[in-house]
């Protein structure tokens, strides 16, 4: 069937048509996970290239030289263009039309620094900016003669208008978190390693970005380090856990990929996530007492993912200049060796005690 005629379309008629769904799992499932490809694909690369640059350019050779420069300036505009992307990976989860997409390039741009120093909205201004911007664009979206005009003005002017509206605030209430976690981890770090560990890692195997919350917050220092080992005791812990049900395949798509595939499981047996999360108790602790690993912004949220979470482990201690043997050993252990070991014997308790059957975690083909 077509669309239903405009003369006789309700309200809700019209936004079915538009596409436009409004729902939970709509604005902090798909949209999170848009704006968390975004990051992925500007911040997080800039990072990864701005640090193969610096190493590269301590080679003594001219023309290693030319080239550490020009990955530097790659990933300087990487980093630079975050909004931008952010916007269109939004825009895309949306299933936004072509012309609405691009605007929200545009509206992501600006919600990412608005309002400037001292605090910038950041990720979360440009989420919440950019969903109201797409779905008033989709909205008007070739309603007119003249949708080349209408359209981008509408999108536009409806996500400067909630920038300007909601980003100074956004800008003061993510800077204050991120201060108090960071803060609190300092000082407390045996609590707030099991607390940060726990939570992240709970939120990456959710359908629910970790490395954007991460990015919002500003999370950083040993307080990424505790995320970092979070993330990292999900991914490792299920691909080992459940290395009976999926052999190497699992290993790979949930130590290299996300243990995210795990969720349709977890609702009908989540007695399954006890071993990861132990591990993630036992992990976030070494991580801030014993090894004090540090991690910055969306690094932090992606665990072993591509293993970014250890690659901007090395670049954030890079960076503070602490990276050290210990802190190798340290990387080795907490993303890797420790959340294997811990998952595995947890895993291997809860099935002699029954809790745990073959089959349990068979990922879906």
């Amino acid at each position: 069937m077509g669309k239903t005629k405009a003369k006789n379309r309700t309200f809700k008629q019209f936004l079915e048509d538009k596409d436009i769904e409004v729902s939970l799992k709509k604005y902090f499932v798909d949209a999170m996970g848009g704006m968390a490809q975004g990051l992925f694909a500007s911040l997080l690369v800039g990072t990864i290239l701005s640090t193969l640059a610096k190493y590269l350019g301590m080679i003594d050779n001219g023309f290693v030289k030319v080239v550490a420069d020009f990955i530097a300036q790659a990933g300087s505009l990487a980093s630079a263009a975050t909004g931008a992307a952010i916007g269109v990976g939004i825009a895309a989860s949306l299933k936004a039309p072509m012309l609405v997409m691009a605007c929200a390039a545009g509206v992501g741009f600006f919600a990412n620094s608005y309002p400037g120093d001292p605090y910038a909205a950041g990720p979360l201004g440009v989420f919440i900016a950019v969903i109201f911007a797409v779905e008033f664009g989709k909205m008007v979206s070739k309603e007119t003669k003249v949708d080349i005009l209408v359209t981008p003005l509408v999108t536009i002017g409806v996500g400067l208008l909630v920038t300007f509206l909601t980003g100074p605030g956004i800008a003061v209430a993510m800077n204050w978190i991120g201060t108090f976690i960071n803060n609190a981890t300092q000082l407390h770090p045996f609590a707030m390693g099991i607390v940060i560990s726990v939570v992240v890692g709970i939120i990456l195997t959710l359908p629910i970005s970790s490395a954007a919350i991460c990015a919002s917050i500003g999370i950083a220092g040993i307080a990424g380090g505790a995320a970092l080992a979070g993330c990292c005791a999900q991914m490792v812990g299920f691909a080992v856990a459940s290395y009976r049900d999926n052999k190497w395949g699992g290993v790979v798509s949930q130590g290299l990929g996300t243990s995210m595939l795990q969720m349709p499981n977890i609702v009908i047996h989540p007695q399954i996530w006890i071993p990861a999360t132990l591990a993630a108790a036992i992990t976030g602790p070494l991580a801030t007492m014993v090894f004090k690993l540090e991690c910055n912004g969306v690094s932090a949220g992606m665990g072993t993912c591509g293993l970014v979470g250890p690659i901007g482990c090395f670049s954030a201690m890079s960076e503070s200049g602490t990276l050290s043997p210990m802190a190798w050993i340290g990387m080795a252990v907490v993303c890797i060796i420790a959340p294997a070991v811990l998952s595995f014997i947890f895993s291997e308790l809860m099935r002699k005690m029954g809790l745990i059957k073959n089959g349990y975690m068979k990922l879906q083909s």
